[in-house]
């Protein structure tokens, strides 16, 4: 069978939840928080309701109005300055929200930017909120669950301008009705949520979670329902009940969303590519479909799926051996993904950190893997850009037992590339991607009123090699992960202790396996590396081995309320942990642990209205008992009377062993440095807002760099908003990698030199991003990036011996080093012309790059669900061996540079009930 799916593996999963579920179940859950959580009470609708936002009909006056709103910002506890009143009504079909906003200025003192759907969400943030615009809004957050987990939220502002996200995902697009007026007296708004678009119990009473917000944006005022303070870390657990819904017959959801897209193409050609035109054309269609297969559980599956990007990815500098991480944008994979999170962290303050992930989606129809060792033998090919996706389909939803459910599967198609090895030579063939299919389940269950969560997940990659030789030298056969992981609060959710832990095992060849250990992940082949190996999981670096296993971990334990705040964390990933073949996983055998102490004053002051304060410590061992990282650290981020916001913060980090500076080889020391940042934002309701970063760093080895990025937001009309955000970056290193070189008599390196050069970079960008709104339904998207990086190579070096950060200059130190002008290529002699060293050559590294991407996408959603979007997309990139940093002359040439452009028009259209 080539698609084993380990299905077998959830039984047994689901035990080990259930053996733990009684161990926590049996202790009592404390209170969400002091005061009582307040009630409401929907009411039947008895008469028509037009959703109009104007709150004319007689069916609202059969619904208690709700009144009693609280400040959570600024003055915190105190009543509202202004009045509400919501209203909640209901009937066989749907959830009625209608609430009242009184302004006494009327319209005038009324904020209601135009903007796209969900661009509001992070509107009047704590902190400010340079990105997005800020305006009045009323928001209704539902828990239908009651399970003090989910947040499902609902917004709009007196423009009409709607918001939804659920559990914090903005991505989720439920179809729904609402609409909101100004008048003399403030606002009104209407909302209809149909019970098709929420997931709740089969009982026919309900009591759901609720919470209320208001934002008056004159005010920078936050006006909640159920009280919590800022200092408490808030949520569902602290939602109200809502009350005397009675639900007779449940809504079996089904949704087919089709689409059409027209695709064209035009770039540059080589004279003489036989595989590459300068025009392409191409149409497709598919579809989307969503079902209820029970009440609780969802089937979201996609025929021949559009995964096209509307917004490219941003252009960056990656000097390191580390892969460079990219969002997922990507409709099928970004909706619902709360139901796949696992292994969340967080942390007040920590760096070089990543979580315990088993899922990055960009896995699945990504670029075909052996595309790179086709080119390598090619004049010209004809590659797949992506792998073809055949199919994908995820359940998602929570059983009768409360059990939260999230099953992923796809299946990626066989990929070719035709390829000649000469200009005129003969054509070959060969398979870049196979046969694939992927598989992620994700089961979870809330225990002591959702203060009490276990969970599990299990990962499957299958792919079938049908004995090619260079598919099964160069991929792993398949890759399976365990894992489990929990969050327990406890003392009014004050404390709380979450982690995850997971299994790997990946199999293959002999040699697929060996470039596993060989790669930037694990560097197995390290030299001086001690080897260890309980029998089960083994750190020597074998080539005859066709399965890897491993093992990662992470753990916190922290303080969450209160105005005195700690955190104590541990991240530990062993040598042969991998898994990504689904995921995304930088690098292993490291042990990480981290303290922080914080604290915070949320109640106004003379002169600030609140501050957040971190002092802590961070260290890190690989497996070989080598301390790698040592830094301490301290944060302060405060916000003014006047609404700015100012985040510092400083880190030393110290001078440590380095077992990956040499990507193989053995370990040396690398430099520490001193580093600061200051970042200064100012009051987000302005016309104009500036949010200006400022960091650096001084190395003990008197190298340095600095960045500065002043971005400004501005709001020229209440429709549109741009955004402009330059970056220029400047750094120095005396410890760039190089390459490697094999020599006899470098006997203090196993017979190998490892050259590492003295470099300056430099890197300017400017992120521009323009949204015009003509109304709620149709927008006009901007986007453009222009970017430039220089690497200027002044000197080159080797390390005296390993476990040092001595490093010896060539021609100075040691040898001679020689530059050919008309090669462009550097001769290096170690020991000069009389040692028994040979040369060696290598090519001048200086660098300049150039690039510029941008998109343009107007979107209009024709009717409820069905949206049509015309795109341009154009990308134009060009280098040269420079190395120094000339913007005029780059600038120049890089709109000399031959352009990529892409046409698109997709049509979708919902038919649903």
């Amino acid at each position: 069978m080539p698609f084993d799916i380990p299905l077998r593996a959830l039984p047994a999963a689901l035990a080990a939840v259930s053996v733990l579920s009684v161990t926590l179940a049996a202790q009592q859950p404390n209170a969400h928080q002091s005061a009582p959580v307040p009630d409401a009470a929907a009411a039947v609708r008895t008469s028509p309701v037009s959703v109009d936002g104007r709150l004319d009909e007689e069916a609202w006056k059969a619904a208690t109005p709700i009144t009693e709103l609280r400040q959570q910002r600024p003055v915190e506890g105190g009543a509202a300055t202004l009045a509400t009143e919501v209203r909640i009504l209901y009937d066989d079909e749907a959830l009625y929200v209608g609430a009242r906003m009184s302004e006494p200025m009327g319209a005038a003192g009324v904020h209601a930017p135009l903007a796209r759907r969900d661009q509001l969400l992070a509107s009047n943030g704590n902190n400010g909120s340079f990105n997005s615009l800020t305006t009045d809004k009323f928001a209704v957050v539902l828990d239908p669950y009651h399970n003090h987990l989910d947040e499902i939220w609902f917004e709009i502002n007196p423009a009409g301008v709607r918001g939804d996200q659920f559990n914090g995902d903005p991505s989720w697009d439920p179809v729904w009705e609402g609409a909101a007026h100004a008048d003399a007296t403030g606002w009104s708004a209407e909302l209809r949520i149909p019970y098709s678009q929420l997931r709740f119990s089969r009982d026919s009473a309900q009591t759901w979670g609720l919470q209320l917000w208001r934002i008056v944006d004159r005010l920078n005022e936050q006006d909640m329902w159920s009280f919590r303070k800022r200092d408490e870390s808030g949520g569902p657990g602290y939602f109200g009940h809502l009350q005397g819904i009675v639900v007779n017959h449940r809504p079996r959801q089904a949704e087919l969303l089709p689409y059409v897209v027209s695709k064209s193409q035009f770039k540059y050609a080589s004279p003489g590519d036989p595989y590459n035109r300068s025009r392409d054309m191409d149409v497709s269609a598919g579809a989307d479909v969503k079902y209820n297969l029970t009440s609780n559980l969802t089937l979201d599956a996609t025929i021949n799926p559009d995964f096209g990007q509307v917004e490219v990815d941003p252009a960056s500098l990656n000097l390191s051996d580390y892969e460079t991480f990219y969002d997922e944008k990507r409709p099928f994979f970004v909706a619902n993904r709360n139901a796949f999170n696992f292994g969340g962290t967080s942390c007040y303050f920590c760096s070089n950190f990543s979580g315990l992930g088993v899922l990055y989606s960009r896995r699945i129809g990504r670029p075909p893997q052996l595309n790179g060792w086709v080119s390598n033998q090619a004049s010209f090919v004809d590659a797949p850009g992506d792998a073809s996706i055949l199919g994908a389909a995820k359940i998602t939803g929570r059983t009768s037992s409360g059990y939260t459910v999230g099953l992923l599967d796809a299946v990626t198609g066989r990929e070719a590339a035709r390829y000649v090895s000469t200009a005129g030579g003969a054509e070959r063939s060969q398979v870049v991607e196979p046969l694939t299919n992927y598989f992620m389940g994700r089961v979870r269950k809330e225990l002591r009123g959702g203060a009490t969560t276990v969970g599990v997940v299990a990962t499957s990659t299958v792919r079938n090699l049908a004995g090619d030789s260079v598919l099964t030298a160069q991929l792993r056969s398949d890759a399976t992960a365990v894992g489990l992981d929990w969050s327990h609060a406890w003392q009014n959710r004050t404390y709380r202790w979450r982690g995850s832990a997971v299994l790997s095992d990946v199999s293959g060849s002999a040699n697929a396996i060996a470039l596993t250990q060989r790669s930037s992940t694990h560097y197995f082949q390290r030299p001086d590396r001690e080897v260890t190996s309980d029998g089960l999981f083994d750190t020597r670096y074998d080539t005859t081995a066709t399965s890897l296993r491993g093992y990662g971990l992470y753990s916190r334990l922290a303080k969450e309320n209160g105005s005195w705040l700690w955190e104590l964390q541990t991240n530990i990933r062993s040598p042969g942990f991998e898994v990504n073949d689904l995921a995304f996983l930088d690098r292993t055998d490291y042990q990480w642990m981290n303290a922080n102490l914080a604290r915070q004053w949320t109640k106004p002051g003379s002169w600030y209205r609140s501050i957040f304060t971190i002092a802590g410590a961070q260290q890190e061992f690989n497996y070989d008992g080598l301390r790698t990282d040592f830094e301490r650290q301290a944060y302060l981020g405060v916000e003014f009377l006047n609404y700015w916001n100012l985040r510092t913060f400083v880190i030393r980090q110290g001078t440590n062993d380095n077992d990956r500076l040499t990507r193989g080889g053995p370990t040396v020391r690398l430099q520490g440095y001193n580093f600061g940042h200051l970042q200064v934002s100012t009051d987000p309701r302005r016309t104009s807002v500036f949010d200006v970063t400022l960091r650096g760093s001084k190395g003990f080895d008197g190298t340095a760099s600095w960045q500065f990025r002043p971005g400004i937001a501005l709001k020229p009309a209440s429709n549109v908003f741009v955004q402009l955000s330059p970056s220029y970056n400047w750094a120095q290193s005396q410890q760039q990698y190089l390459r490697r070189v094999e020599d006899p008599t470098a006997t203090r390196f196993d017979g190998q030199r490892y050259v590492f050069g003295y470099v300056t970079t430099r890197t300017a960008s400017l992120e521009t991003r323009v949204n015009w709104t003509m109304r709620p339904t149709v927008t006009l998207q901007l986007y453009a990036q222009p970017f430039f990086a220089s690497g200027d190579y002044s000197s080159f070096n080797e390390f005296l011996a390993p476990r040092t950060q001595v490093q010896l200059q060539y021609g100075r130190d040691i040898g001679t080093i020689v530059r050919d002008p008309a090669t462009s290529k550097y001769t290096v002699d170690p020991d000069g012309a009389t040692g028994p060293a040979a040369p060696f050559v290598f090519n001048d590294p200086n660098f300049t790059d150039r690039s510029l991407r941008g998109t343009a996408v107007l979107r209009w959603e024709y009717r409820p669900g069905s949206t049509m979007y015309f795109v341009w997309t154009q990308q134009r990139s060009g280098s040269d061996a420079f190395g120094d940093f000339d913007i005029r002359r780059d600038t120049r040439s890089l709109f000399g540079d031959r352009p990529d452009n892409v046409f698109l028009i997709k049509a979708t259209y919902w038919i649903g009930r």
